[in-house]
């Protein structure tokens, strides 16, 4: 897997034509336990760095920073019923939707693993 991230610990990577876009795992362990992801609705279209949902903890509530620009063609439902998927598998069954990417090369910009794991040790 090629995750790479926003400053805010979202992550984005290719699956096929698709972008699916997360939380770091970094991020969903400093959040805390996870009680409720709001998600952005399919169809919208989501700018690259703009809100486009919400984490809820027990310790606070967080936006969620879309990390490319595109259509939104899937959520995670999952995360309903189960949203302590973000924690317990924030780069897996955490993920928190899927776009239909409008740039060419959707993430350009991002920081790869390496630069990431530089910001958070910062």
């Amino acid at each position: 897997m090629s995750e790479h991230y926003l400053e805010s610990h979202e992550w984005a990577r290719r699956d096929g034509d698709l972008i699916v876009i997360g939380l770091s795992p970094f991020a969903a362990g400093e959040v805390g336990e996870i009680i409720h992801v709001e998600l952005p609705e399919i169809g919208s279209s989501l700018s690259k760095g703009e809100a486009m949902g919400e984490i809820e903890s027990v310790k606070s509530v967080n936006d969620i920073y879309a990390p490319v620009s595109g259509e939104v063609v899937a959520v995670n439902e999952a995360l309903a019923d189960a949203p302590e998927l973000v924690n317990n598998d924030a780069l897996g069954e955490g993920w928190l939707c899927k776009l239909k990417a409008s740039d060419a090369d959707p993430l350009a910009g991002l920081m790869d693993r390496a630069a990431y794991d530089a910001h958070i040790r910062a």
